[in-house]
């Protein structure tokens, strides 16, 4: 059996020179080839055409060619300074190269039709002019003929080359106006989806929790138990707030742009005023110390985070320590993140649980100290959340006033 072996050379070969084209010296040679190829090109037309003995003719070509360095910067001039080369020199290359360019970087129709009129001069008439015979009407047209040609290809090469470039401006346009409508559809589609969870969730949790209140309502009624009595009084309070916290946030959720102009109507938003109430309904043993009087320290957002964090760490006390004896702290702070400037520190602490105690089944999805970490960082502050040497847990959240 013979092995075929013959496409790995070549396939190695392709390899190296695709790592060659990504690397510097081929990001370099991409760069300049467009420069200098034109140059060379030019140059060996001068070479060819005058050989080295004739230095007039030689001069004006090189000069000619030398001069497509600067065609892109300087196109109109750079052409001019190549008509004495197609004139005296009888080069080719650079005329053509520097027509081109003119036509691809600074169209007009005045001037390029000025300019192919003057390639066409240059070209039809000879050096020395008074070597021109008028009555050499064959030769004359032939050569009429192929300055035209001459003139006019690089002219329709340039615009071909520039019209492309606008069109693939244009499809690249198009293209990032397509996916910006693409994106602009999936939110509007996002949106929609949002507000119909929206309703769904108020029609299947609001008639839960009505169902509750009800209940709770009913034994307060026909119980004769102080106890049971208050304890029902309790839960329909917390319906009636649950209730409340939800009808906002199906507001937010409904809200178009999210500007919250259909919730500013609906339940206030809790602050510090709240928090006494929180902890006296938390059903723990609860030390507070508060610090701060609501409303005067700064921002409601800050406040409201400040509730929404100890009642977050009073929810994962119930679910994960019952019976353990908790501390919340409320205080201003002069210094937030590392930063000087008014600010807002709460800090609640539990021991560890009690072991007599059982722990509610209650559920949870695991998010709520990231939800609050989110929180506090998006109002520029930051939250702390570790177990303490004693087995129990501790959440400390700094918020600057500013940030709300």
């Amino acid at each position: 059996m013979v092995r075929s072996g013959g496409g790995r050379p070549l396939a190695r070969g392709a390899a190296r020179w695709r790592t060659f084209a990504a690397g510097r010296w081929g990001r370099r040679l991409r760069r300049t080839a467009p420069v200098v190829v034109p140059v060379l090109l030019a140059i060996a037309d001068a070479v060819l055409v005058n050989g080295l003995e004739l230095a007039l003719e030689l001069g004006v070509s090189v000069v000619a060619a030398a001069a497509l360095l600067l065609r892109r910067r300087f196109p109109l001039l750079v052409f001019l300074v190549t008509l004495p080369g197609l004139y005296i020199g009888y080069i080719w290359f650079a005329p053509m190269i520097g027509l081109y360019t003119l036509a691809a970087r600074r169209p007009g129709r005045r001037r390029l039709g000025i300019c192919a009129v003057l390639l066409i001069a240059a070209h039809f008439l000879p050096y020395p002019i008074s070597d021109f015979e008028l009555t050499a009407y064959r030769e004359n047209t032939l050569v009429l003929i192929d300055a035209c040609v001459t003139s006019a290809a690089p002219i329709a090469l340039g615009l071909l080359v520039r019209t492309r470039r606008e069109l693939a401006s244009r499809v690249e346009d198009l293209t990032r106006s397509l996916r910006r409508e693409d994106r602009l559809l999936a939110d509007r589609v996002k949106t929609t989806e949002r507000a119909r969870l929206a309703r769904e969730m108020h029609d299947v949790v609001a008639h839960q929790v009505s169902l509750i209140s009800l209940q709770a309502g009913a034994v307060q009624v026909s119980t004769e138990d102080e106890a049971a009595r208050a304890g029902a009084r309790t839960i329909r309070e917390l319906s009636v707030r649950t209730l409340e916290e939800l009808r906002h946030m199906v507001g937010v959720l409904r809200a178009d742009g999210g500007d919250g102009g259909e919730a500013s109507g609906l339940a206030p938003q809790p602050d510090l005023e709240e928090l006494p109430r929180l902890i006296e309904m938390s059903a723990l043993d609860v030390t507070y110390e508060g610090g701060v009087v609501a409303g005067t320290g700064g921002a409601k957002t800050v406040e409201r985070a400040a509730f929404r964090t100890v009642q977050e760490a009073l929810t994962n006390v119930r679910k994960h320590a019952p019976g353990a004896r908790v501390q919340v702290r409320v205080d201003p702070a002069d210094e937030v993140c590392g930063e000087a400037g008014p600010g807002l520190r709460v800090e609640i602490r539990n021991g560890p649980p009690d072991a007599t105690a059982t722990a509610p089944v209650l559920p949870g999805g695991g998010h709520g100290l990231v939800g609050l970490r989110e929180r506090a960082q998006s109002l520029g502050g930051t939250l702390e959340a570790r177990p303490t040497s004693d087995g129990g847990f501790m959440v400390r959240a700094e918020f600057p006033y500013g940030a709300g």
